[in-house]
């Protein structure tokens, strides 16, 4: 039986979908492990959710199909996660961390009903790319800086690198749209960058001890 690229595309967002199940699931346990969160970048971290917030809340209120984006909110469910051990980690859970998040919380519910218009998504989308790329450079800085990664999963940030790849394809199948191709452009070569440093890290202290 063939299948044409249409089928193709939908079989690899089902792939990307499941993936994205368990992208987060090696880091937070990992945090779990160690109970430390030295080279992880609490600011990468929020700007992290604010692109996924936007990202998802942009596809939802433009009726794109599920499929292209349904890994966003199952995303978002395992940062919530791994930002609230971060924050227990490294005792940063304060007034400020809670206002934050009803801040947070009641911006994403204004987006959703479009009780925020539209068009505040449609100028904001094109930001998603940089905060994005600041949010992953932060995590590589994190990383450099200590000359360590032991509290990073580079089996995390490899799932990253793979399902951004495969939205590249299916993104152009489903919309061609060119502010959601940069994005994940960008997202595959700054996660693929992580994962190798996170790597040459972890082989460079084991080399030095």
């Amino acid at each position: 039986m063939e299948i044409n690229l249409e089928q193709f595309a939908d079989l690899l967002s089902i792939f990307t979908i499941a993936m994205c199940f368990i992208l987060k699931v090696p880091q937070i346990f990992n945090l779990i492990s160690l109970k430390s969160a030295k080279q992880i970048s609490i600011l990468g971290l929020l700007l992290e959710i604010t692109s996924y917030t936007v990202t998802a809340s942009y596809n939802y209120v433009n009726g794109y199909s599920l499929l292209s984006y349904l890994e966003y909110p199952i995303i978002l469910i395992q940062e919530y996660i791994l930002i609230f051990l971060v924050l227990i980690y490294s005792k940063q859970t304060n007034i400020w961390s809670l206002l934050i998040t009803i801040i947070y919380v009641i911006t994403s519910i204004c987006f959703l009903l479009e009780i925020i218009p539209r068009t505040v998504l449609t100028f904001a989308m094109p930001m998603c790319t940089p905060i994005s790329v600041s949010s992953k450079i932060m995590q590589l800085l994190a990383i450099v800086k200590a000359k360590n990664a032991a509290s990073v999963s580079p089996l995390t940030w490899f799932i990253s690198a793979l399902t951004n790849s495969t939205r590249v394809f299916t993104i152009w199948m489903d919309s061609a749209d060119f502010l959601l191709l940069g994005n994940f452009i960008v997202s595959v070569f700054l996660s693929s960058s992580i994962m190798f440093s996170s790597l040459y890290y972890r082989y460079y202290n084991i080399k030095q001890d």
